[in-house]
């Protein structure tokens, strides 16, 4: 059955997070298709807006092809290096003027976006007659190569278009061809943001999705495991009732093995004193159903038969019956409360106290001390055992229903969690306290107090 609910669970989780995955993987795409929307609207808008720059300035458009002409004329003249060439070209004159008409047309035409901008020069070749073509340079895309704008850096810009321009002139009688390519980049300023607004919608259907799977997913788990604790629950439930049942039966028979010897059935007081055992055990059997009943009730559910009892007279008798069917352990007796009489329910409270000298025995004890004392108008009962003992930091779980101390599993005991918490119950019924001193290895002390 563990075995089962954790192939369950196991799958469970494996469903959960294959969900979760893809349900990811659908954010994510549309997440990259609302971010490439937003940049073909960006594009679009901006494509409108530069026109190709005629419609920013013609003069500077014209006095930048008339800066190309004249750089070309002086490399084909010999009269500029390579390296020249290169460097008028970023260093021109029209860069920042050019930048700041582009800037003030990108707020005024889109004033909602905050934009950057980066146009970088790719392509410079020369085409003549004589020589093949002359690459002046050819590189990629680099924010070193940028002729205008204000950006810093491509890392979080998209290209928006290229240009490519072409122009022809002579020098020396020698007719040649310009090319020129050069590459505009967008950064919009918290373009994410942007997006995820776009996407917020579909980010809280997602998330709320995936919230109600994982709460649909634990309470399947805590169902499952409280299912399985169900049935755990009840076989060890059958267990313990055999428990019970055998505890009063082996008495059972061993008195009636005693009263088959002559000697006990020639001497009254013994004879009568077994007859007794056997009607105390018979009516703890008939009364049994009883104390399934009360395991499963509150303190202020249990209905109590209280009488009137001497202490001392009570505690012996079930002393008595424990030495019979635990005739290998030891009791010492102190009682110092010279026949006191309480108002208590005779049956409860013998099971009770059976249960607390039956733990002991299933933990390890050998030898068991009961004393009875009369403290500040209270009577109390000590029971006191050498058995392993219980941690410290298990005390305040010990009285719990359905706990069972771990270390009971190194001596094979079986139970179903309910004695101490049995015993519990029915010592705040009759209106008082049990306490536990105790620490691994060391044994357990077991502290019953009723008002007198």
């Amino acid at each position: 059955m563990k075995q089962k609910i954790n192939l369950l669970i196991a799958l469970s989780v494996i469903a959960l997070i294959t969900l979760s995955v893809v349900q990811c993987y659908l954010v994510k795409t549309t997440y990259n298709y609302k971010v490439a929307q937003f940049h073909s609207e960006i594009k679009e808008e901006i494509g409108n807006i530069t026109n190709g720059y005629s419609d920013i300035d013609s003069a500077f458009v014209n006095k930048k092809e008339l800066l190309y002409k004249q750089l070309a004329n002086n490399y084909i003249l010999d009269k500029k290096t390579k390296f020249y060439i290169k460097s008028a070209l970023f260093q021109n004159q029209y860069r920042s003027e050019l930048t700041r008409k582009l800037q003030l047309k990108f707020e005024r035409e889109i004033p909602n976006l905050t934009i950057n901008f980066a146009i970088v020069l790719n392509k410079f070749v020369i085409y003549n007659s004589l020589k093949k073509a002359d690459t002046i340079f050819s590189e990629k895309p680099f924010i070193k190569n940028k002729l205008y704008g204000d950006l810093a850096s491509l890392d979080n810009a998209f290209l928006v278009r290229n240009y490519v321009g072409t122009t022809s002139g002579s020098s020396l009688n020698q007719d040649y061809k310009l090319l020129t390519e050069d590459s505009m980049y967008v950064s919009v300023i918290d373009w994410e943001t942007i997006i995820l607004k776009r996407m917020r919608m579909i980010l809280i259907l997602s998330l709320f999705s995936i919230l109600t799977l994982i709460t649909l997913f634990v309470i399947a788990i805590k169902a499952l495991i409280k299912q399985k604790k169900v049935s755990d629950v009840k076989t060890d439930f059958i267990n313990n009732i055999t428990h019970e049942l055998i505890t009063p039966l082996t008495t059972l028979g061993i008195s009636t093995k005693i009263l088959e010897r002559k000697d006990i059935r020639e001497n009254d007081a013994q004879f009568n004193s077994v007859l007794h055992t056997i009607s105390r055990q018979h009516n703890r059997l008939h009364n049994l159903i009883d104390q399934v009943m009360a395991n499963s009730l509150g303190e202020h559910e249990i209905e109590l038969q209280k009488e009137k009892i001497d202490l001392e007279t009570f505690l012996n008798a079930i002393i008595g019956d424990f030495k019979i069917s635990n005739p290998k352990t030891y009791i010492i007796t102190d009682f110092n409360t010279a026949k006191t009489t309480l108002l208590l329910d005779q049956f409860h409270l013998t099971t009770a106290i059976q249960n607390v000298l039956e733990n002991a025995v299933k933990y390890g004890s050998t030898t068991i001390t009961i004393k009875t004392a009369l403290v500040q108008n209270q009577f109390r009962i000590s029971i006191k055992d050498n058995g392993i003992g219980i941690s410290k930091n298990k005390h305040s779980l010990l009285f719990d229903k359905f706990y069972r101390v771990e270390q009971g599993n190194l001596h094979n005991t079986k139970g179903l969690g309910l004695g101490l918490y049995y015993v519990n119950q029915i010592i705040k019924a009759h209106q008082g306290s049990i306490a536990v001193m105790s620490d691994l290895g060391k044994g357990s002390v077991f502290t019953i107090m009723f008002q007198v």
